[in-house]
């Protein structure tokens, strides 16, 4: 019935929205900012009515969670970035239907996950600042999905990211853009030295680890990537233990894909983190079966990487 058009990989970084203000930051992230307007521009294009954002800010400690209220406005300040992000306006329509209908698809497949419409919780800056520059004009509806997944398998997070590809294509008439809200590295610089790496990474052992990652993407090295992306999530400090990428290759056949990465905004540094812009081209996927590497039974072994 429905459709996923689009998949990408994206940044958040606080610093794109003090570079809308006069002084020293300003416009120096401009190519983020536009990044995200072509990925709202492509959306368009493709009749998306609907943004699912996994959002790396939204901390959960047991089960996975999608906010879907039917409307979302406020005015926000980050509590970990308060002089980077304070009073940003925030407004835009839900989707409560399709919030419940991938929750129910995930329980089906065994995966512990509960929708929220009728709620306090608020948005998250992993969705709000993109939707800042991808939705300016509230064209999309917005659904958010918890990605900073404290005891949580990885491969659950895959598993996920694949229930809900089945829950857009067999239960939801409309057209769908998955967005993984979260960086690659993510080691902040050290307190008292920021400014020092406002546009670089912490080390050259991360930056490397990036670019290797970024190769692979762009290879379409996706078999040797799922692999690694475990011990990579740790030993690379990924945002929110990179479940967002993992649900974001869940929705796309894991292993099996078989598609390069476009780099939409070319890596970047920022506050010692590794940033990216990229969209994974969305393609067929092969019918009802799981792929092996995603199944159940797999989730229980350490090397599918307990986090």
């Amino acid at each position: 019935m429905g459709k996923l058009a689009l998949a990408a990989k994206i940044t958040h970084v606080p610093s794109m929205y003090l570079s809308e203000f006069d002084g020293p930051r300003k416009d120096t992230r401009k190519a983020a900012i536009d990044g995200h307007k072509e990925i709202g521009r492509r959306c368009r294009e493709l009749g998306v009515d609907t943004f699912v954002v996994f959002d790396t800010h939204w901390l959960v400690n047991g089960g996975y969670h999608i906010l879907c209220t039917d409307h979302f406005k406020g005015d926000y300040t980050s509590n970990e970035l308060p002089h980077f992000i304070n009073h940003m306006e925030y407004e835009f329509p839900g989707n409560p239907e399709l919030g419940h209908i991938i929750a129910k698809e995930c329980n089906a497949q065994g995966i512990d996950t509960l929708a929220h419409d009728k709620t306090s919780l608020a948005p998250e800056y992993g969705a709000l600042v993109p939707m800042r520059y991808m939705n300016e004009d509230q064209h999309f509806k917005v659904v958010s999905i918890s990605a900073l997944c404290m005891v949580h398998y990885l491969n659950d997070s895959a598993r996920l990211g694949w229930a809900l590809r089945e829950a857009i294509e067999k239960h939801y008439d409309g057209t769908v853009a998955i967005l993984a809200s979260g960086s690659l590295s993510h080691r902040f610089a050290q307190n008292g030295r920021a400014p020092e790496f406002a546009h670089k990474i912490w080390s050259p052992f991360l930056e490397n680890l990036d670019h290797m990652v970024v190769d692979m993407w762009q290879s379409a090295r996706w078999e040797e990537f799922c692999e690694m992306l475990p011990e990579y999530a740790v030993k690379g400090h990924g945002e929110g233990f990179m479940h967002d990428t993992a649900m974001l290759l869940g929705a796309l056949g894991w292993s099996e894909y078989d598609q390069p990465a476009e780099v939409v905004t070319p890596y970047f540094g920022a506050s010692g983190t590794g940033q990216i812009n990229a969209i994974f081209p969305v393609t067929p996927v092969s019918g009802d079966r799981v792929p092996q590497a995603m199944s159940p039974e797999l989730a229980a072994t350490e090397g599918q990487g307990r986090l």
